[in-house]
């Protein structure tokens, strides 16, 4: 994979490997970018190379340590992860420290942005009070079974989610939004009607939840470049 470095690192025993691509320039911040639970896949790996054209230092975490061989494989890897919140967290910070400490990353903003699975990844950092700047979910899980905290919630969330979800229906969205209430978080919520998962993955599958949608793709990545320039502040 020449267009990333890897980036070797571990969660106790477990070793992992980031992709870690660069700007042509200095980097204005350093962005996670969590995968699905495929681990990392061309439209996220696309995603990460759009990061670094903007400026961003921008590395592809990894879940497992291992490429599943099939969907099944990759739920089976997944829950494994997932046993116990604190678990999934740990696994979560891992990739945090390894990016904060590459060179090149020292002293950045740290920002994260997943899908599907690494959507719910990215709000459980932010649900723990992980110091970034921006957590962004493009049609991300919302469920957790560790809610956050009354003022635990230091990031700025947007969640930009399809609709006709039918992974995430609209029972988990309105819980998800009272959870974020409580918290006193600063967030942003984003739905596209008619859209269902995946909708920022062009490549064809056989599963009927998914579903690309141009549409939906562009505006919500347009939202998130908007969310950094106004935290960040815009060039």
């Amino acid at each position: 994979m020449p267009d990333f470095e890897k980036i070797a690192y571990a969660d106790g025993e477990v070793a992992l490997t980031g992709l870690l691509a660069r700007p042509a320039g200095p980097a204005k911040a350093a962005v996670l970018v969590y995968p699905t639970i495929m681990n990392p896949t061309a439209s996220v790996l696309d995603k990460a190379q759009d990061l670094a054209a903007k400026g961003y230092l921008a590395m592809v975490a990894d879940f497992y340590g291992k490429v599943p061989a099939s969907f099944d494989q990759s739920r089976e890897f997944a829950m494994e992860i997932r046993a116990t919140p604190e678990q999934y967290r740990q696994r979560l910070r891992a990739s945090v420290k390894a990016l904060a400490t590459i060179e090149g990353a020292q002293g950045l903003p740290l920002g994260a942005i997943g899908f599907c699975m690494g959507g719910q990844a990215v709000l459980e950092l932010a649900r723990e009070g992980a110091p970034l700047f921006a957590v962004v979910s493009f049609h991300g899980l919302l469920n957790t079974d560790m809610p956050a905290e009354p003022g635990a919630v230091s990031s700025r969330i947007l969640i930009c989610h399809g609709d006709a979800d039918p992974m995430v229906p609209r029972e988990q969205v309105l819980k998800f939004w009272e959870e974020m209430d409580r918290a006193g978080a600063d967030w942003h919520f984003h739905s596209y009607a008619g859209v269902k998962h995946g909708f920022t993955n062009p490549a064809p599958n056989d599963n009927p939840a998914t579903d690309y949608d141009a549409n939906a793709d562009r505006q919500s990545w347009a939202a998130m470049c908007s969310l950094f320039d106004e935290v960040l502040g815009a060039d």
